[in-house]
């Protein structure tokens, strides 16, 4: 058997967007105008192998897309990406769709459709052949993701959640992951306040990190503790930062960076990101992002 070599396995969501450009977002019974339109792969587990691909690693995304025109053109766009296929499942059920409204100041509104798509069972992809310095989970596909992350620690394997917010698969998530990586949306649905979800989770993973979007993030991370600014950009669109960050974060774990570096380096995709329109079109490049990062 050949065995597929990566940096970092991504296991997730994968849908397809459709991203609107306005000037306000409509009221009730208003109807307005797009000022422009784009269309492209998203999701936060596909997303992450993108950004980590563009980075100069290697990426593979294990997840399902549908045998419809949106999922066809999501798994060209992964191949296009050198994101390795290897592990997607392809099925009748309905590519996912997300509606996405941009304002000027980088604000947005998402609709999501999933129809009938359920989350792969656990004997759904063989991982026989893989080997992954590092697994990054965004908890959409908690069957496979459950198993691996119990292979992975046993392996001594490193792995990430993308706790994006609360929900079954991340929740079930929680106390099986190295590094848990949240957005402030999960800590307040956590707790309440980001203090006390930094503090909580602590006591469960070895390493906690909050991002808390242009106020930067905290983190701990054994008995340490502390905090990193944002790098400072002119944000058009947040749509994808969080899967940027996520991404880049795994990447540099699998690097083998120090802390700090690590913190940097997935902050500086972050921020990058915001500055186009479209979570996929936003992704840095290996020279925007060394640009930034090198500071």
């Amino acid at each position: 058997m050949t065995t597929t070599n990566v940096d970092v396995l991504c296991v997730g969501y994968a849908c397809y967007d459709l991203v609107f450009s306005v000037y306000e977002h409509p009221a009730a019974d208003e109807k307005i105008v797009a000022n422009d339109f784009m269309s492209c792969g998203g999701g936060p587990a596909t997303n992450a192998a993108v950004t980590i691909s563009r980075l100069g690693f290697k990426a593979a995304f294990a997840g399902y897309l549908g045998d419809d025109l949106y999922g066809e053109k999501h798994y060209q766009e992964l191949q296009e990406q050198d994101v390795n296929t290897e592990f997607v499942v392809r099925g009748k059920s309905a590519t996912p769709l997300s509606m996405v409204l941009v304002k000027p100041n980088g604000n947005r509104a998402l609709i999501n459709y999933k129809g009938e798509t359920k989350a792969l069972p656990i004997d759904a992809v063989d991982f026989s052949p893989l080997k992954a310095k590092v697994m990054l989970f965004d908890g959409h596909q908690p069957y496979l993701s459950m198993k691996l992350a119990s292979e992975a620690r046993a392996a001594g394997v490193p792995t990430v959640l993308d706790a994006g917010s609360v929900h079954d698969g991340t929740m079930a998530l929680i106390g099986e992951i190295d590094y848990m990586v949240c957005s402030e949306k999960f800590a307040q649905q956590f707790t309440g306040d980001v203090e006390k979800t930094l503090a909580r989770l602590s006591k469960v993973a070895p390493a906690v990190v909050i991002t808390l979007g242009e106020r930067g993030l905290i983190w701990q991370k054994g008995k340490r503790r502390g905090e990193s600014p944002a790098f400072p950009v002119k944000a058009i669109d947040s749509t994808g930062a969080g899967d940027a960050f996520h991404g880049a974060f795994a990447a540099a774990l699998a690097a083998e960076m120090e802390w700090q570096d690590v913190l940097r380096y997935a902050s500086a995709a972050g921020a990058l990101c915001c500055t186009k329109v479209g979570a996929r079109t936003g992704l840095p490049s290996r020279e925007e992002h060394a640009a930034l990062f090198g500071q």
